[in-house]
């Protein structure tokens, strides 16, 4: 007799299975996304005058799209080489700060963070801090950090490939694709009022110094916003508190002081005190007598005759 098999019992996904499977799809829509706007790094670079080589290399060693433009852009309007690496540096100066934060939050072995520093960038570490705990932020990190060194490289050869068949590169405005991504990233991080002051201000610091600094000189001087909100919130909070406490103090001068109750004179006590079988008459002092001593009780002798006792006898 044929004996029935039967499958085995599906085993339901974890919960935590999910959550890496968030973070995965999440991460590889930001490397993707960013990646392919290597393309236009790749045509800016090579209508800048750099040659497939130098673009190439800017890529694979410096791999930060921001500083990227900086660079070419300069060179594009005809700017010195060194004003334009100087600028490019201080614009790249953000990722160090960036490291701080994610050194403490990845903590990665010592072997891996010199080839993890490589990947610390704008992309990176907006996704690895939306990540709630230490397990999906490393998957964060890892996989954007991957797709998009991939990518962005890839679609930088080809950009500087396919340069010369594009034409006039500022038609096409791909130059607007990474710090629309880095946009499109950042908005959903303002969630306080605090922080979208902050946002607002720096925008205006970058507009201002944009005409007199150099390219990449701006975005540092923006960061001046965050210390200037801080400021002006502390002094609100503490104007704030002065006022209370004003306040606070004019209703307790104006405030009616209760009289006491004179209670009675002699007794000690300045009101009546509640008694416990239900009166609220002032309780009499032991201090003040008036009358003579009374005797709390007789004591009996043997034959129960009061003048037996001690006290009848000394009567």
């Amino acid at each position: 007799m044929a004996t029935e098999q039967t499958a085995p019992p599906k085993t339901p996904p974890r919960a935590e299975d999910k959550a890496d499977a968030a973070v995965v799809r999440d991460a590889l829509g930001v490397g993707v996304a960013v990646g392919l706007s290597g393309f236009a790094f790749g045509v800016t670079s090579a209508g800048s005058g750099l040659g497939l080589l130098q673009t190439c290399a800017l890529s694979l060693l410096v791999f930060t799209g921001a500083s990227q433009f900086a660079l070419v852009g300069a060179l594009a309007a005809g700017g010195n080489p060194f004003t334009a690496a100087a600028g490019a540096f201080f614009l790249g100066v953000r990722n160090a700060f960036y490291g701080l934060r994610l050194s403490q939050l990845l903590a990665l072995p010592k072997a891996l963070r010199p080839l993890a520093a490589q990947w610390v960038i704008d992309e990176t570490t907006a996704v690895t801090l939306a990540q709630p705990t230490r397990r999906a932020a490393r998957i964060g990190f890892t996989v954007t950090g991957a797709s998009l060194y991939v990518l962005w490289n890839l679609t930088t050869f080809a950009g500087a490939l396919g340069a010369r068949a594009l034409g006039d590169t500022d038609a096409w405005g791909l130059d607007a694709a990474s710090p629309a991504v880095f946009l499109a990233l950042l908005a959903p991080m303002l969630k306080t009022t605090t922080e979208r002051v902050t946002a607002a201000l720096a925008v205006v610091l970058v507009l201002a110094l944009l005409p007199v600094l150099p390219a990449g000189v701006p975005v540092l001087g923006a960061a001046l916003a965050a210390p200037v909100v801080l400021f002006l919130k502390g002094r609100g909070t503490q104007g704030t508190a002065a006022t209370v406490t004003a306040t606070g103090d004019a209703e307790h001068r104006d405030r009616p002081q209760d009289t006491p109750d004179p209670g009675t004179p002699g007794d000690g006590t300045t009101g009546p005190i509640p008694s416990t079988t239900g009166t609220t008459g002032p309780i009499p002092s032991t201090t003040d007598v008036t009358g003579p001593p009374a005797i709390d009780h007789i004591h009996p002798g043997p034959s129960g005759d009061v003048g037996n006792s001690p006290k009848g006898q000394a009567r």
